[in-house]
């Protein structure tokens, strides 16, 4: 049996008598009436997969999808097409748009949201030239807050996570052999290396294991068989500051706050504000070729 789409199967089901507006009716007297009827049907290819992954269609409603699209086509005065762009353009701001602006700063988290009755106010405001503010002015007002407001959120939503690092940290400080700098790295050191010590602006050949507090390992260039090469200065600020205290042949494990890690970015395996451990021996010094 030949397979039709979701748009044509709906189509049929629904019936054209279903909808208010009376759809055009084929009348082929000519092969310029074949050609136009058949160039409609052709046009609809792919239509149904751009509702449903573009515009979000619930394909439950497409009796009312046909039905405005047989009124919009005959929608076709300036006025009328201003106001169908209209339409469309407030369903994606009231929908999509917001709702992506509003993940943005809250992620997944659905107890926090923008305001959609403000963001709609600014929009309008705008459109209708009465905004209060100049679009430099309110860009950078978003640029300074956007990013504390959604630092606030993931830190009340990571809240655990952060407490679980801080108590590690001030109990494996009291252990025997870890050392402490000014800025709260810690450090214990395996093996005592005899070479060079790097500088912030070196780069370095280093094998590396990296494990979260409960031991899950995330990283490791031991389990890939290969070092990893970096600038000194281009890695997380616990790796430069420990990089740059390190003799060549060293061995160190490193216990590293947040702050010196990711803080809060979210990378997948490592989750905002993680308190992060790793076992790095720093191999050479690597001369620019």
């Amino acid at each position: 049996m030949k397979k039709i789409s979701i748009f044509a199967a709906v189509v049929a089901a629904a019936g054209l008598a279903s909808c208010t507006a009376q759809a055009p009716k084929a009348n082929l007297k000519s092969d310029v009436d074949s050609l136009s009827y058949m160039m409609g049907i052709t046009n609809t290819q792919g239509l149904d997969m751009y509702l449903t992954q573009q515009l979000g269609v619930d394909t439950t409603y497409m009796a009312d999808f046909i039905r405005g699209v047989q009124e919009g086509a005959n929608k076709t005065s300036k006025k009328d097409v201003a106001y169908m762009a209209g339409l469309q353009i407030g369903q994606q701001v009231g929908g999509r748009m917001f709702d992506m602006m509003s993940q943005r700063i809250f992620g997944n988290d659905s107890t926090q949201s923008l305001s959609r009755d403000n963001f709609l106010a600014g929009f309008m405001a705008t459109l209708q030239k009465k905004n209060a503010v100049s679009m430099e002015e309110a860009t950078t007002y978003v640029q300074s807050k956007a990013e504390s407001i959604k630092e606030k959120a993931t830190e009340k939503k990571y809240a655990e996570n952060k407490k679980a690092g801080e108590d590690f940290l001030a109990e494996n400080a009291k252990k025997e052999g870890v050392k402490v700098t000014a800025s709260g790295l810690q450090y214990k050191i395996i093996k005592e290396g005899n070479g060079a010590i790097p500088a912030d602006s070196s780069k370095v050949k280093v094998n590396y294991k990296g494990t979260l507090i409960d031991g899950t390992e995330f990283d490791s260039s031991y389990s890939r068989n290969e070092p990893f090469i970096t600038p000194v200065n281009r890695v997380i600020k616990g790796w430069t500051e420990a990089l740059t205290m390190m003799p060549v042949g060293s061995k160190w494990e490193l216990y590293i706050p947040q702050d010196l890690a990711y803080g809060s970015h979210d990378t997948g395996k490592i989750k905002p504000f993680s308190t992060l451990i790793f076992e790095v021996e720093l191999l050479s010094i690597e001369k620019d070729k």
